[in-house]
């Protein structure tokens, strides 16, 4: 082999193994002929025409994110950042389209983002923004699907991953959840000691009622006992009237004793002399007595009918307008 081929033979060599390259698995290679679309190539080796042909790039295939921070303004106006996550990836039949149509992927889905998002949080208070993130999501992806798909992506989800407020309108909620909670116990503890009450006032009515049928048996047993004392005393020959009288005095001294042994007593009781308690039973036997035989007269006068004409000065009743 003389001198002169080895430059050929070298230059051989390379054009040779130029001609071959490697694809990535989940990755496609665009190759061109002279400026010119000629083909898409997969994962594996492949093989291209030296010198002619040229790799003009290569397209990702695996799911990618884009995190979009916007800053927008609600119904109410609050200023908030929200952050959307986008999770997209090439479609393996259309990577001609997503190689030539678009240039800048990113920038096309955050602007679509954006528009999306400025045109749907404005007609939501602060709340339903939390509330309906996932609305806000479903929208972003619906509008995103439609306009990606004819440059060749697709859009995998998106997600509304942060929802930040101002640092002022953060504590003024934190404040307005506090005094809620607040209220709601206040409205707990209420209802607890209107129970407590409710219980209180039907033990102590149901104790009146236990305690006014101790008393009325109290009562009725004192009153047998007296029958009882004043029927042995009548039969040793005292009569009624100095049966009671004896049963008051001795009622009376029963009750100054008590007193006297109840050292915090400051209950007075007059007179207290002995003849107070005959006195006291004579006067009560006489009122009734007497108020007995006033009714019996009343009772027994007959009705005196009277005449018109048989009017007297003593009859005259000026609020009477009878005729």
């Amino acid at each position: 082999m003389t001198p002169f081929l080895i430059p050929f033979l070298i230059i051989g060599l390379v054009l040779f193994f130029s001609a071959f390259f490697t694809v990535k698995q989940q990755t496609a290679v665009v190759i061109e002929r002279f400026g010119k679309f000629i083909s898409i190539r997969n994962s594996g080796l492949q093989m291209k025409v030296p010198v002619i042909d040229r790799v003009a790039g290569k397209v990702n295939l695996r799911i990618q994110q884009l995190d979009v921070i916007i800053e927008t303004q609600t119904k109410d106006n609050v200023f908030i950042k929200m952050k959307v996550s986008v999770q997209f990836k090439v479609i393996q039949e259309k990577v001609y389209e997503a190689f030539y149509k678009l240039e800048y992927p990113h920038d096309q889905i955050t602007a679509y983002v954006f528009d999306v998002v400025r045109a749907e949080v404005p007609k939501l208070i602060l709340d339903d923004v939390f509330v309906r993130k996932d609305d806000i999501a479903i929208a972003v992806k619906r509008e995103l699907n439609e306009a990606m798909t004819t440059y060749g992506y697709d859009i995998i989800n998106t997600l509304v991953t942060d929802i930040d407020p101002d640092i002022q309108v953060k504590n003024a909620m934190n404040r307005i959840n506090a005094a809620e909670r607040e209220k709601v116990a206040a409205e707990f503890e209420s209802e607890a000691q209107r129970i407590r009450i409710v219980a209180k006032a039907k033990a102590e009515a149901e104790s009146k009622k236990l305690q006014g049928q101790g008393i009325a048996d109290q009562r009725r047993e004192i009153a047998r006992g007296l029958v009882e004392s004043v029927n042995q005393l009548n039969e040793v020959g005292i009569n009624s009237q100095e049966a009671s009288a004896l049963i008051v005095v001795t009622q009376h001294y029963d009750t100054l004793q008590a007193i006297g042994a109840d050292t915090n007593s400051n209950l007075i009781l007059l007179p207290n002399s002995p003849q107070a308690g005959s006195d006291m039973l004579n006067n009560m036997v006489a009122s009734f007595t007497a108020s007995n035989l006033i009714g019996e007269t009343i009772k027994n006068q007959p009705k005196r009918t009277k005449k018109k004409s048989d009017t007297t000065a003593t009859d005259f009743n000026p609020s009477d307008t009878s005729a």
